[in-house]
């Protein structure tokens, strides 16, 4: 409709009422009225042109990797939580982000992760107990994966991110005092975060305030990082700012 008026405005600004009024206004100088002319045709090709701004996460004044912003910004432009709350883990720096529906950060923690590297599970590794897993098989598998807060079988409370894998995330377990979780989750680095079974590990606050609060009455998406192939690979993510890009190409 705007584009419209204007082109309207611009046919009716060169019609002998409006030519006398410039005349009587401004100046009658014809090099007036073509400078008038070709500036202001630009205008109205580039709204036609105009490149699409891309919806984008809101990491607030958060630090996080370029994969974890790549992936939580195709989130949003993309729809793909389903206006869901979702959390992205961040393995390769061992950090947990949780945002809103709306893609705003709502907390952001270190984390506790499987002992081995690797983005698969063990098939059937759910049935299991503890004592039988390998070193080898403690993994934090990535992928996407519909989240809910839950039970697990000591009566707490944990976001459930695959039951049948029996990988959850929650408050960090502290009962053998030679794992040093707590410490770990406290040092700087990433390095000493590879301890758990495969569940991530959060601080007791993080889970508390953030994580318990925005999965509270609803389902989520819980978004874990590959570390030994690319986020586009495992959830066929693009990048938001490219699409945008091309999409503003195709209107030329």
């Amino acid at each position: 409709m705007a584009i419209g008026i204007f082109g309207l405005l611009a046919v009716s600004a060169f019609s002998p009422q409006a030519l006398a009024l410039d005349d009587a206004v401004l100046s009658s100088s014809p090099n007036r009225l073509a400078r008038q002319a070709a500036t202001a045709a630009p205008t109205v090709g580039a709204d036609l042109v105009a490149a699409p701004r891309p919806r984008r996460a809101n990491f607030l004044q958060e630090s996080a990797s370029r994969d974890a912003r790549h992936v939580a910004d195709w989130v949003v432009d993309s729809g793909d939580s389903r206006g869901m709350p979702f959390a992205i883990i961040d393995k390769a720096d061992a950090k947990v982000f949780a945002f809103d529906a709306d893609g705003r950060l709502r907390g952001a923690a270190a984390a506790l992760l499987g002992l081995a590297r690797g983005d698969d599970t063990v098939p059937g590794i759910g049935e299991r107990k503890l004592s039988s897993i390998r070193p080898d098989e403690r993994t934090t598998p990535a992928g996407r994966f519909v989240a809910a807060l839950g039970r697990n079988m000591h009566g707490e409370d944990v976001l459930w991110v695959d039951y049948e894998s029996a990988l959850s995330l929650h408050r960090v377990i502290t009962g053998n005092p030679k794992d040093h979780r707590a410490q770990r989750l406290a040092t700087p680095t990433p390095l000493d975060n590879r301890i758990s079974f495969g569940c991530i590990n959060v601080p007791k606050e993080f889970y508390e305030s953030v994580v318990s609060k925005i999965f509270a009455g609803t389902n989520g998406i819980v978004y874990i990082l590959p570390e030994t192939r690319s986020p586009g690979k495992v959830f066929a993510s693009y990048d938001a700012y490219e699409r945008a890009r091309l999409q503003a190409e195709s209107l030329r």
